[in-house]
This record gives structure tokens, sequence and C-alpha cells, in this order.
């Protein structure tokens, strides 16, 4: 052997190993190619890590799959029985609508029918009052593009220019949401 040949494979003269060939150039040279690069618990402690987050991803996949439709079938349940309340409630006035339907046919005193339907339309306002329903007011007030619909403007004199001289139809809030704009005839 040459002597170049001897110092590139890591010998010199005397045949003494001076540089480990078996050693990768990113490993310090007294760390041989054969020893395992990590510990192998390390890469076991990993493996386990990894395989609990990869439950723990599916657990709360599957979690958040089942409150979907648990959510979903509440509020379609919810949607069929919201007006339960209201109807319950509405039936009272309909069977006052019904009594005052058979006095009307029985009686010419119209006073007392007036009355009786004056009862049954008391009963349904305060019935709907309870469940949240609140009239707009509009007539002579300014007109508001948020809560009326100008259905027509008409000429109503230098007082009432810009407010609301009828109400074709009463606008609602039900729970001070609007559900109904009022639809009313605007001075100009």
């Amino acid at each position: 052997m040459k002597k170049n040949d001897a110092q590139e494979n890591g010998l010199n003269q005397d045949n003494d190993v001076s540089v480990n060939i078996n050693t990768d150039e990113n490993i310090d040279g007294n760390q041989h190619l054969n020893d395992p690069v990590a510990d192998e618990s390390e890469i076991e402690k990993l493996r386990v890590q990894i395989d609990e987050l990869t439950d723990r991803n599916l657990r709360l996949a599957a979690e958040f799959d089942n409150f979907r439709r648990r959510t979903a079938k509440e509020r379609m349940e919810l949607i069929q029985t919201a007006g339960r309340d209201v109807i319950s409630d509405l039936l009272d006035v309909l069977d006052d609508s019904e009594r005052a339907q058979k006095q009307m046919e029985s009686t010419e005193d119209v006073q007392q029918i007036k009355e009786g339907i004056q009862l049954v339309f008391t009963k349904l306002r305060n019935s709907l009052s309870a469940k949240g329903l609140k009239p707009i007011e509009a007539l002579n007030k300014e007109f508001n593009v948020d809560l009326h619909e100008a259905i027509t403007e008409i000429d109503a004199g230098e007082e009432m220019k810009g407010k609301v001289v009828a109400e074709v139809q009463k606008g609602y809030y039900l729970n001070d949401k609007i559900i109904r704009f009022s639809k009313v005839v605007v001075g100009k």
C-alpha cells in the first residue's frame, strides 16, 4: 500500500487505526455507523405519542359529528314544536270566536255582539303580546325606512311633511325584532 492510500483509509505506517472509517461526517468520529442513531426507546415513545394523538383526533372528530347530529335533531324538534305554545294560547281565542259566532246567530242585540267581539280581540292581543308581539307605532311619527314601508305619498300640509299620515297595515316586533314592516302613507 502506498502511504497516501494508507492515510486515506485511516491507517498510518504502523498499521494503527487513527480514523474510524465507519463514521459519518455528521457524526463525531468515535461513534460507529452500526450503532443506532437514535435511542430505540425514544422512537417507541414517539410512536406511542403519535398513536395517542391519532386516537384523540379520531375521537374528537366522532364527538363533533355526534354533536352536529344531535344539534340538528334538536333544531328540527324545536321547529316542529315552536308554534305549540302560541297555538295552545290561540285555541282559547278560537273557542271565544266560535261562541261569539253562535251568539251573533241567536241575538239581535248589536251592543252585546260588539262587546263580545271586542273581548275576543282583546284576548287575542293579550295572548300574542304575552309571547313577545308588539305593534310598531307609526301614525303621526317621522317616516323611518327601518320600520316603515311607504306605499304612497300624498300632500298633507307642511306640518305632516315626512310623517306617516295613514297606516294601511300595522307592523310588528317579535321580541324587539321586526317581523313585519308597517305599510304607510307618507305626507309630502
